[in-house]
């Protein structure tokens, strides 16, 4: 019984002590007997935290930059790092969880998921942010990544290219009210090219693989190889729509002929649009949603800026060569209400009151005939401008893509003053006063060509009211220089650069021809010399 009263029975004979505190030095060592706990709650509360027993661990920047070398001669960060990088691929890669879609698997399988390039480079980027303070261990890293990104590069090469070599991708449509949406082919196609964009911007960020690296990290085959399978997806698609484009843009050439259309009633003024016009109206917002789907990267950007500056450059070309078709003013509303009351007051009225009236019902009030006319040249080309401004715009916020969205935004500026530029040349008159007269209306259209290239703005102007007979010049340019409608569009007219290497001389020679001309209005010329003056004073 003395044996079991004794609580020391059950401790070991030999019981390690706990490290003292040191600024604890009159601590006790043994554990208290007491059973009530009053002196234990009169201990200090911070003996009783787990810091003050903690031996402190270095911080780990401290010890990469502290010790390079050893990790360099070692190889076990990069070891490591090596098996992290291709884990990240392999799981980049994966086939993603969760509710599947119809229109989405091929053979069970589902595409990438958005955002797997942005983490996959944000891995990339916090180990290289991690090692630039040592440039030996950041040189090495460097090294490291091209054996996971090769891999990375060929196994998204194998993926593509039994989807874009599919006649589903091959020869699928363009989007359509009918079917607006991509078919699975395309889907998986696009979803490799935006993982790729995804990553790219990580390149961009750090300057792996560019041309003014300096480094020579070895980098720049890994990123032409991933611009390449943008670019093999991307382009195929745009060139489906712009395909689709191009007639109904070159349509718009043709004068719009509809005279007469029942409008609904009430209506003061009807524009009907060119035929073109209408359909654009159907299939551009379709358009711009699936471009806007497959132009996020910005190695999509040249791509998107060329397509743009190609279509804007056909209805250009196709609204400036459009013949002038002159149309009766419309009268107004007043003066139709006006004839109608006449109308209906002509029947003779009772000259004498009538004894009893039946009261009706009132009538509803007459309403004002309807006015519908065909669009002109410039309303239509306002409309174009309104479809085409729904198209994505290359981003003009980054270094790499400038430049493309200075071109695309100075093609639409020439689109925009199109308009203003029609209605003036069609308002002038055949006949002007005086000399002074006809310099001041050169000026204004000289104006309001700024922004029209020469070529394009040179066929508007000669479309200006003939002193002659009052009509609209029918005078085309090639006939003016010699040569064939088609031979002259081709020469000369394939697209803003070509068209601005020949203005000067195309200008100078119709300007010769114009002399001896007397069916084009005199404002012409004096334009064109402007025109002309200018030209050579940019010139440099």
């Amino acid at each position: 019984m003395n044996v079991l009263k004794n609580p020391s029975f059950f401790r070991p004979a030999s019981r390690p002590t706990s490290p003292t505190p040191l600024t604890l030095s009159s601590a006790p060592t043994s554990r208290p007997t007491s059973s009530n706990g009053v002196d234990r709650a009169a201990r200090p509360l911070n003996k009783l935290s787990l810091s003050s027993f903690r031996r402190p661990s270095p911080s780990p920047s401290v010890a990469m930059t502290t010790s390079p070398p050893t990790l360099v001669q070692d190889g076990s960060y990069l070891e490591m790092l090596n098996l992290k990088l291709s884990e990240a691929v392999s799981k980049a890669l994966a086939q993603p969880t969760g509710p599947v879609a119809a229109n989405e698997q091929i053979l069970g399988k589902r595409p990438i998921p958005t955002g797997r390039g942005y983490a996959l480079g944000a891995l990339i980027a916090s180990e290289l942010k991690a090692t630039q303070d040592s440039p030996h261990l950041h040189r090495a890293l460097i090294r490291t990544l091209h054996r996971p990104l090769s891999v990375l590069l060929t196994n998204l090469s194998a993926h593509l290219v039994p989807l874009i070599a599919s006649p589903a991708f091959q020869h699928a449509p363009a989007p359509s009210a009918q079917s607006p949406n991509l078919n699975p082919t395309q889907v998986h196609a696009v979803a490799i090219a935006t993982f790729v964009g995804e990553l790219l911007e990580t390149f961009d960020a750090l300057d792996l693989g560019t041309d003014v690296d300096a480094r020579g990290d070895g980098l720049k085959p890994i990123r032409e190889g991933l611009v390449s399978l943008i670019n093999r997806v991307v382009g195929p698609l745009i060139n489906t729509i712009r395909n689709e484009l191009l007639p109904v843009l070159e349509a718009l050439e043709t004068p719009n002929t509809l005279n007469v259309i029942k409008a609904a009633p009430g209506a003061k003024t009807l524009l009907v649009y060119h035929p073109s016009v209408v359909t654009l109206q159907t299939v551009m917002p379709i358009y711009a949603k699936a471009i806007t789907r497959f132009t996020t990267s910005a190695a999509s950007q040249t791509t998107l800026a060329t397509f743009l500056i190609s279509i804007v450059w056909r209805g250009l070309v196709a609204l400036a060569h459009r013949p002038y078709a002159a149309m009766s003013p419309p009268s107004s509303p007043g003066l139709a209400h006006a004839t109608v009351k006449k109308t209906r007051g002509s029947t003779t009225p009772p000259l004498t009151p009538r004894t009893f009236n039946i009261k009706l019902p009132p009538s509803r009030p007459p309403s004002p005939p309807s006015l519908c006319a065909p669009a002109s040249a410039a309303a239509d080309a306002r409309a174009l401008f309104d479809l085409l401004s729904l198209l994505p715009l290359p981003v003009g916020n980054k270094e790499s893509t400038r430049l493309a969205r200075e071109v695309v935004d100075d093609a639409f500026e020439g689109l925009k003053a199109l308009p203003a530029l029609l209605d003036a040349v069609h308002a002038v008159p055949p006949k002007l006063d005086s000399h002074e007269r006809e310099n001041l209306v050169a000026q204004e259209l000289e104006i309001l060509a700024t922004e029209v290239p020469l070529l394009i703005a040179l066929p508007v102007v000669l479309q200006a009211s003939s002193p002659t007979n009052g009509a609209s010049s029918t005078v085309s340019v090639s006939s003016l220089i010699g040569l064939s409608a088609s031979q002259y569009r081709k020469e000369c007219l394939s697209g803003f650069g070509r068209a601005e290497e020949c203005a000067i001389t195309v200008a100078r020679r119709v300007l010769d021809v114009l002399s001896n001309n007397q069916d084009v209005h005199p404002v012409v010329s004096r334009w064109l010399d402007m025109e002309i003056v200018e030209a050579l004073d940019q010139a440099p």
